[in-house]
């Protein structure tokens, strides 16, 4: 480790400034030398033993005109899923009832869309503003967004705002060619030009290199502030979709991506996301323990299968992990700044 490393360790700070050999670095140490370190960082930052529950619902499903490689909402691809038009507010703060009901403090809607339509986004505001009147946190991901609209999200109330980097920028044009890098990094600095919070991670397991996980990660720490969210995804193949039959990753390789993370942005919410189906417990335990503190919560992402209320209540039983509380999430929303650690007491 460097000398200026070991100094920003010690003073516990977040860096913005780490270099590819650093962060390579951290991807070859002994498995459990990085799970110690890690999960040191992770207990100086949050409770170890609270998970941020999160429900994610499709309120516009299919028909993108986009080409990642991994989506089977792209149009691109035959993947049998059916399109449907924006749904209803009324249905989706029905089930923003019924994720609040079952533990979840933050609800996330995605759309498929390339960029919203300003017509669309109007309903968008209506049920960020009908989902906070709920009491829970809102997020959204809606494509690429243009600085007026982005600043439309923040004043219906928005508290997040997801939009991935997926890989690096390397690896990225062999997953997607309609949008670029760039593209992405754009809509991350509108939303925060808005005031709203950054959710923002990728995939692993698309048959990038290590170098290009260790690159994802590096891009997303040297952010300025770092995104509050980090969803880590591993890959879920669906037939039809140009990334079906691509080798599996390494359990292990996911762990160590989730305790890399974990270092880099010691104060984020690292997220487990897509791929939890096909994780054993032992595997989701080791993610915990390497610094994962939030996860999707309900029987369905966006299009595809996640584990059941019920699994993930007894998962987290077995470990001794309690949900994160709604006036938990509250308060720590209220203390948290992007430049000062975040000291909330929480009853579990």
């Amino acid at each position: 480790m460097s000398a200026a490393a070991s100094v920003h360790e010690a003073c516990h700070e977040p860096r913005h400034d780490w270099r590819r050999d650093e962060v390579e670095a951290l991807f070859r140490l002994p498995f459990n030398d990085l799970l110690f370190r890690a999960h040191g960082v992770h207990r100086r930052n949050f409770d170890p033993n609270q998970v941020q529950l999160s429900t994610l619902l499709s309120i516009k499903t299919g028909a993108c005109p986009e080409d990642c490689a991994y989506c089977p909402q792209s149009v691109r691809y035959d993947t049998g899923l059916p399109r449907e038009a924006l749904m209803e507010i009324e249905a989706v703060v029905e089930a923003a009832r019924a994720a609040k009901a079952s533990g979840a403090t933050r609800f996330c809607m995605g759309a498929a869309w390339r960029s919203p339509k300003d017509r669309d986004l109007a309903k968008v505001e209506a049920m960020v503003r009908a989902v906070k009147a709920l009491g829970m946190e809102t997020c959204v991901t809606l494509g690429m967004l243009k600085p007026a609209q982005a600043q439309r999200l923040a004043d219906a109330g928005l508290d997040y705002y997801n939009h991935n980097l997926d890989t690096s920028p390397e690896f990225y044009g062999q997953i997607i060619t309609t949008r670029t890098y760039a593209d992405r990094l754009d809509t991350l600095a509108n939303v925060r030009d808005a005031g709203i919070k950054v959710c923002c991670g990728g995939i692993v397991g698309m048959g990038e290199g290590p170098a290009d996980r260790a690159e994802l990660l590096r891009q997303l720490a040297i952010m300025d502030p770092h995104p509050e969210s980090v969803p880590i995804n591993q890959l879920v193949q669906v037939e039809g979709t140009p990334l079906k039959g691509t080798p599996p990753l390494d359990p292990i390789e996911f762990v160590r991506t989730i305790a890399v993370a974990r270092i880099l942005m010691p104060r984020s919410h690292v997220r487990l996301s897509a791929g939890r189906t096909e994780m054993s417990d032992e595997m989701q335990a080791l993610c915990f323990f390497a610094g994962a503190n939030s996860i999707f919560y309900g029987d369905r992402l966006l299009t595809t299968g996640n584990p059941q209320n019920a699994r993930d209540r007894a998962l987290m039983a077995r470990l001794g992990i309690a949900p994160q509380t709604h006036e938990c999430a509250a308060a720590e929303d209220a203390a948290s700044a992007p430049h000062e650690r975040v000291e909330v007491a929480c009853s579990q």
